[in-house]
């Protein structure tokens, strides 16, 4: 051990340019979208949907009866893992909300939100999940108080409906948020919403910026010479990456996740991974943080989004770093942070909790191992050796071993 960390000081201390080796290109690729002619339309379903469940609302209430709606529990306990699957999926308990007194409130916005659904899915119209929250403050008694109410009650209409695979999407409510970047060799093919043309972004002309999903990706089509996609936690190593066009000497497409990537970015990378038949790793910061929230999701979803993580996850995508182990091999013990205790905390849940871990050998050893040791390390860590070392020396040695990832 001593021994490498003596040979990554020696490349460390070597004041070279970052070598501008071109790689050897892959044949060209590409994927429509997957709006094609004969799927089902997911327009007509989400409008009988809301109709079915109003309608029912309706007869029992006009019986003189209390009317009631099922959905799925949204929460880790209700999920199971199978690694041939590749995410999260219900175990089926599910909570019924019946209008009493206790629930009238909440049983009339939940029909509200609906409605607005319909209004919108008919007119071609749409809402950011802020604007659904303010749409209520004409609803009288019904209006919500705080946003993170609104919020769960669209997430148990999208439950109530995603078994006919309607989403949020579908009934046209978006996030504020955009959902990440890409540069590298990719050509997102779009459409003009008017005129229906073809729309053309070449993500490796994109100068100093980068191309921005969309909050809504089945319309893209895809084109790319790329090797693999590597998802990216943070801004600031993606502009790095960027900046000296690792995305061309590794040929590859570099996404910036931002943090937990959102529903956009990971059915993005989804399509991507899926209609191009490309490899997908994630490099993220060496805490339970980025381990257990922001990879996990990636792969394969979460507890609170188990009834879509089947559209919204990346079930092949492999963990390249930054590992515990990678603390030691790289010589970062004095570039490290002491595990606070909400990283113990979340750290332990996921090894006691969360099928994804139990189900992985290595990743239950790779978290019992940073919990030994104490310490978390940032993808920034490696700027102890210098600030392209990144792209100089530590890629280039995880890259030889992709075979080695973590799942």
């Amino acid at each position: 051990m001593a021994a490498k960390k003596k040979v990554v000081k020696k490349k460390a201390a070597k004041k070279t340019a970052t070598k501008k080796v071109v790689a050897k290109k892959s044949s060209k690729r590409s994927v429509g979208p997957t709006e094609k002619k004969g799927k089902k339309d997911l327009k007509s379903v989400a409008l009988q949907s809301i109709q079915e469940v109003a309608t029912d609302v309706y007869r029992v209430a006009s019986k003189g009866n209390l009317p009631d709606m099922t959905m799925p529990q949204r929460n880790l306990a209700n999920v199971t893992y199978d690694p041939k699957q590749g995410y999260f999926e219900l175990k089926g308990n599910m909570k019924t909300r019946t209008l009493d007194v206790n629930s009238v409130k909440t049983f009339a916005q939940t029909l509200r939100l609906m409605s607005l659904a319909k209004d919108m899915v008919g007119d071609d119209d749409f809402a950011t999940k802020r604007e659904a929250y303010y749409v209520s403050k004409n609803w009288g008694e019904a209006k919500f108080n705080e946003q993170r109410e609104s919020d769960t009650v669209l997430d148990d209409i999208e439950g109530m409906f995603s078994v006919k695979d309607v989403t949020r999407e579908v009934l046209r409510f978006v996030p504020e948020e955009h959902g990440g970047s890409v540069v590298g060799a990719l050509t997102v093919v779009d459409r003009d919403p008017e005129t229906g043309e073809a729309i053309r972004s070449d993500c490796a002309a994109m100068g100093s910026g980068a191309y921005t999903v969309p909050s809504s990706v089945d319309h893209l089509g895809f084109e790319t010479t790329a090797d693999f996609v590597l998802a990216i936690e943070t801004g600031g190593m993606f502009q790095r990456l960027n900046l000296h066009r690792y995305w061309r000497t590794a040929n590859c497409i570099l996404v910036e996740m931002g943090g937990v990537p959102t529903r956009a970015t990971r059915r993005f990378v989804r399509r991507i991974a899926e209609g191009l038949k490309l490899p997908v790793y994630a490099f993220v910061d060496c805490d339970p943080y980025g381990i257990c929230n922001i990879y996990r999701t990636l792969k394969v979803g979460s507890g609170q989004a188990a009834h879509v993580n089947k559209t919204f996850c990346v079930p092949t995508a492999h963990y390249l770093g930054v590992t515990p182990q990678d603390i030691l091999d790289f010589g970062l013990e004095d570039a490290t942070h002491p595990l606070l205790p909400v990283d113990i905390k979340r750290a332990k849940d996921a090894l006691k909790n969360d099928p994804f871990f139990q189900s992985y050998p290595k990743w239950k050893a790779a978290l019992k191992q940073m919990l030994k040791m104490g310490v978390r390390a940032e993808q920034q860590a490696f700027a102890k050796w210098g600030l392209n070392f990144v792209i100089e020396e530590y890629l280039p040695a995880k890259m030889k071993q992709a075979k080695k990832f973590l799942p």
